[in-house]
């Protein structure tokens, strides 16, 4: 009768930490990072339907790099536990270090239990009233949970794009400034040609805006993205420079009141006004779209 073939608890975890770190380092980076205007993540992404950063709840937003189809299942159940706290108990209740907790325990779970872990590092950022009130989370494919202050890079590349970043950032960086960092830090990852220009074909890039009494999340895209590109302020630009336009079906989660949108007499941005029904700033629904994390 043979023997099992026997291998060790500690070798197994080894073996899964090391097929996961390899799949990641292949994985080119994002940053999140808080500016004065809230918290801007950017990241490579030809993909204009296949997203790294959504929005979760009120003033909480999901950002991920690594295997799509992994953290877009972990974006939807993070919706789903949003949602029902914030309906069992109260919306107050739902935070981002609630839900990075969450995440580190079913991280935690399948890293130990599944054959094969996740290949994704994912943040949870909530925006505050000030920067010194953001809170930004980072959580690593085995669930364990880093409170990261300033700015996070995930990805293959985290530690060389930090270094770049850390030698420039400053606490009190303009939205135009902190773009440009990000980009500059992101810029040549693969080939290291850091003079490669970065297009906004090539970017996705969100904003948690600090100014936004509702939702604060905005997807950066058409003119506004590429007037911070250009390196003029796009903090002001048009509603339509910007994904708030809403689409059909947008779940109104995160919402203020709904119903008709309040009117001084004046004519006010739209992109700067409280959510309205109709209004869609990046996708909480957990619709099965293909908006995801």
């Amino acid at each position: 009768m043979s023997m099992p073939f026997y291998v060790s608890p500690e070798q197994v975890m080894k073996d899964k930490a090391d097929y996961a770190r390899k799949r990641i380092s292949q994985i080119r980076s994002g940053v999140v990072m808080t500016c004065d205007a809230g918290i801007l993540m950017v990241a490579p992404n030809p993909s204009r339907a296949l997203r790294k950063f959504s929005e979760m709840y009120d003033r909480i937003a999901f950002a991920a790099v690594g295997r799509y189809n992994e953290f877009e299942t972990l974006r939807k159940a993070g919706v789903r536990y949003a949602d029902m706290t914030g309906f069992q108990y109260d919306r107050r209740d739902v935070t981002a270090r609630g839900l990075a907790d969450w995440y580190g325990q079913l991280l935690g779970s399948l890293f130990t239990d599944s054959n094969k872990p996740y290949e994704v590092e994912i943040v949870v950022a909530e925006v505050g009233k000030t920067a010194a009130d953001d809170e930004i989370y980072r959580i690593t494919f085995e669930g364990s949970v880093a409170d990261e202050r300033d700015f996070v890079v995930i990805g293959g590349q985290a530690d060389k794009v930090a270094g770049i970043i850390k030698e420039q950032y400053s606490p009190d960086i303009s939205l135009r400034n902190a773009m440009r960092l990000a980009i500059a830090s992101l810029a040549g990852q693969e080939d290291g040609n850091q003079n490669e220009p970065v297009t906004a074909s090539q970017l996705e890039a969100a904003l948690l805006e600090r100014s936004r009494p509702h939702r604060a999340f905005r997807r950066l895209t058409g003119p506004r993205l590429d007037a911070l590109l250009s390196g003029s302020d796009g903090a002001g630009s048009d509603s339509a420079s910007s994904d708030s336009a809403g689409s059909p079906g947008a779940s109104p989660k995160g919402a203020g009141p709904t119903g008709k949108a309040a009117s001084n007499g004046a004519t006010s941005d739209a992109a700067d006004a409280p959510w309205t029904e109709g209004e869609d700033d990046g996708s909480a629904s957990d619709s099965g779209d293909s908006d995801g994390g």
